[in-house]
């Protein structure tokens, strides 16, 4: 569907800008930050389509790995000649984090997955690209950490299985979903929300 092609690429361009920019803040060349750009970009879906066994997307259609190539290369140039807003990244990860939590879930009912595998290859599509930008860039990966990023898309994909079982028309349990990731990742951004630690006692 041509929707869901156009939604798919923005994702992959989404996620691709913010690999380039952490691949900035460790002060790589052009071509480390295309990389990052790429290997970002890709990831999740990559991960998502081999769980779910159906064939790669950006093999199937190498214009993935162009737009990302060219998404970085722009986000590159863009960065020596622009000063870069404060919170860019986490804000483009967050809109990132709620585009591929709807991908990965859509992707999953499409093909006839059970509702809980659904709501899993949602969470592992949103987090995947994230986690590998943070590997390459040597930092503990946010979804290992206390800030409130897996949860709020388990929270997106099991709101859009939700409404997928209730019957509602897709377009709003897929814009519902994408709200409830974003929103709730960019609140815990803005008031620094986090969930609880484990706490050993002595």
């Amino acid at each position: 569907m041509e929707w869901w092609f156009t939604l798919d690429l923005a994702g992959v361009m989404v996620v691709a800008v913010t690999g380039c920019l952490a691949a900035a803040r460790k002060r790589l060349d052009l071509f480390g930050a295309v990389v990052f750009a790429v290997l970002t970009g890709v990831g999740g879906g990559t991960l998502r389509d081999l769980l779910l066994d159906v064939p790669v997307f950006w093999i199937q259609k190498p214009v993935y790995v162009l737009a990302a190539a060219g998404t970085g290369l722009i986000t590159f140039v863009w960065m020596r000649y622009c000063r870069i807003p404060h919170g860019t990244l986490r804000v483009a990860d967050a809109l990132a984090l709620g585009l591929f939590t709807l991908l990965g879930t859509q992707k999953a009912l499409a093909v006839g997955a059970h509702p809980v595998i659904a709501v899993v290859m949602g969470l592992s599509t949103g987090v995947a690209g994230g986690a590998i930008r943070d590997v390459l860039a040597a930092e503990t990966p946010m979804i290992l950490g206390r800030e409130i990023y897996a949860s709020a898309s388990l929270l997106g994909a099991t709101l859009i299985v939700t409404i997928s079982w209730l019957e509602i028309a897709p377009p709003w349990g897929a814009a519902i979903g994408f709200v409830a990731t974003v929103g709730l990742r960019l609140a815990a951004i803005r008031w620094g929300l986090q969930l609880p630690s484990a706490i050993a006692r002595g």
